[in-house]
C-alpha cells in the first residue's frame, strides 16, 4: 500500500492505521512477524523510486534512479542512451508565477493528452538536440526527453515541493551537466508562454532528471518470475526496469486482485501496488486514506485462500494525512510464512508492529528476509 503510514491526529484518535476497521489484517498481524521499515535510513523522506527498489532488495544509493525514468519506462517508452529524461507535474500558477497548486487540480488524463501534443507542437528544438518530446503519463503527470548525444543529466528539481513559491531555475549537479541544464531553462523558458492560455496547467514543473541505464533483474537476481499487477504507469516502469512482466488494463484494486487470482500459478513473485493509500494522504484527506486502507483489507481473504509461500503487507513510505507529503517515519511491515517466529503483535498500524519480531530496520532487507521464509537460500559457508 504506497504511502502506508501515517502520524497520529488527536481529533481523528490517531494514525490512519489505527482508525481504519481492518479484522482481516489484524488476523494476519497476529499469525505473522511484524516490525517497521526505514526505507532509506532514518529520517530520510524517500521519493517512490528508492523506495521501491529498497523494497525489491535493491540497494537504493547504489542503484539511484530518477523519477523521469520510471515515468518512461511506465508508459513503456522506447527510451535510448542518448536519452536525458524528467517527470513533468503540470502545476498552476498565478500572475506573479507563484505556484498555488503543484497538481493542476489532478487535470483530466484528456487534457493532458491535448497539452503535451500542444507543448511537443510548438516547442522550438534546441540546436544541440536531436528531439524533445513531450508524453503523457496520467492526470497531472507526464515525461520530457530530451535526446542528444553526449548529454548529461544530474540536474536538480524545479519543484519546490511547496505552494507559495516560484519554480526552481534548473541547476547542473556537476560541471557535465550544465550544457543540458541551460537546454532544459530554454525549454521551461518556451513552455512559459506556450500554457499561458491554460486555465489550469498553465506551468510545468520538473523532477528526476536521470539518465537511461539497465538494472539487473529479478530473475537474474533471485531466480524468481516475478510479475506486477500495478494501475499507475510510474510503478508499472519500476517493474519493467527490474525485468518484471506487467499485467495491463488494471484500473481498480479490485481489478488487481482479480489478475492475482487468474495469473497465480504462471509467476513466483507477485508484487501488488495499491495507489489510492497515497493519493489521499497527498491530498490531506484522513478519512480517504482509512477507506483505502479498509477496502484492501476485504481482498486480504482472497490472497491467503491461494496459500502463498510468503505474504507481505508493507508500504514504500509514509504519507500521512496530517503533512500532506512523503515522510521519514517508518512504515508497518508484516511478515507470513508457515516458518516465521511468530510475535506477540495483533495489530497492524504504526505503533503496535514496532514491538514485533522484526524490530526496525532498512526497507532493503525485507526481500532477503521473504526469500529465507520461502526456502529460497543456500546456507552461508561450510
Amino acid at each position: 500500500m504506497d504511502g502506508l503510514g501515517g502520524v497520529q491526529m488527536k481529533e481523528k484518535g490517531g494514525t490512519e492505521l489505527q482508525v481504519a476497521k481492518k479484522p482481516n489484517l489484524d488476523q494476519l498481524a497476529s499469525e505473522s512477524i511484524c516490525g517497521l521499515l526505514d526505507p532509506i535510513s532514518p529520517g530520510i523522506s524517500p521519493g517512490s523510486g528508492p523506495a521501491h527498489f529498497a523494497l525489491f532488495g535493491y540497494d537504493p544509493i547504489k542503484f539511484s534512479i530518477g523519477r523521469g525514468i520510471l515515468e518512461a519506462a511506465g508508459i513503456d517508452f522506447p527510451l535510448t542512451a542518448s536519452d536525458v529524461v524528467a517527470r513533468i507535474n503540470f502545476c498552476t500558477v498565478d500572475k506573479n508565477g507563484i505556484i498555488t497548486d503543484r497538481r493542476a487540480g489532478r487535470i483530466d488524463t484528456k487534457d493532458n493528452i491535448r497539452i503535451c501534443e500542444k507543448v511537443e507542437k510548438q516547442i522550438k528544438k534546441h540546436a544541440r538536440l536531436d528531439e524533445i518530446l513531450v508524453k503523457p503519463v496520467k492526470e497531472h503527470r507526464a515525461v520530457v526527453v530530451f535526446r542528444g548525444k553526449d548529454l548529461f543529466g544530474d540536474i536538480e528539481d524545479t519543484d519546490p515541493q511547496k505552494t507559495g513559491l516560484k519554480p526552481l531555475p534548473p541547476k547542473a549537479i556537476n560541471r557535465e551537466s550544465a550544457e543540458a541544464s541551460g537546454i532544459v531553462a530554454d525549454f521551461i523558458d518556451q513552455v512559459t508562454r506556450i500554457l499561458s492560455d491554460e486555465p489550469k496547467a498553465n506551468m510545468m514543473l520538473l523532477r528526476g532528471f536521470a539518465k537511461h541505464r539497465k538494472y539487473p533483474t529479478m530473475l537474474d537476481r533471485y531466480k524468481l518470475k516475478s510479475v506486477a499487477l500495478a494501475s499507475y504507469p510510474m510503478y508499472k516502469g519500476i517493474a519493467r526496469l527490474l525485468g518484471m512482466d506487467v499485467i495491463e488494463n488494471l484500473s481498480t484494486i479490485a481489478d488487481e486482485f482479480a489478475a492475482l487470482k487468474n495469473n497465480f500459478s504462471a509467476h513466483d513473485f507477485f508484487f501488488i501496488h495499491i495507489k489510492p493509500t497515497d493519493s489521499r494522504g497527498e491530498d490531506g484527506d484522513f478519512d480517504a486514506k482509512v477507506k483505502a486502507i479498509e477496502e484492501v483489507d476485504r481482498f486480504i481473504p482472497q490472497i491467503r485462500e491461494l496459500n502463498p509461500d510468503v505474504l507481505v503487507v508493507t508500504g514504500d513510505h509514509s504519507t500521512p494525512a496530517l503533512l500532506k507529503s512523503h515522510s521519514w517515519h517508518p512504515v508497518p511491515a508484516v511478515l507470513y510464512s508457515s516458518c516465521c517466529r511468530m510475535d506477540q503483535v495483533n495489530c497492524f498500524d504504526e505503533i503496535s508492529c514496532i514491538q514485533g519480531g522484526l524490530g526496525r530496520m532498512e526497507s532493503v532487507h525485507l526481500m532477503w528476509l521473504a526469500l529465507a521464509n520461502a526456502n529460497r537460500l543456500a546456507k552461508f559457508g561450510a
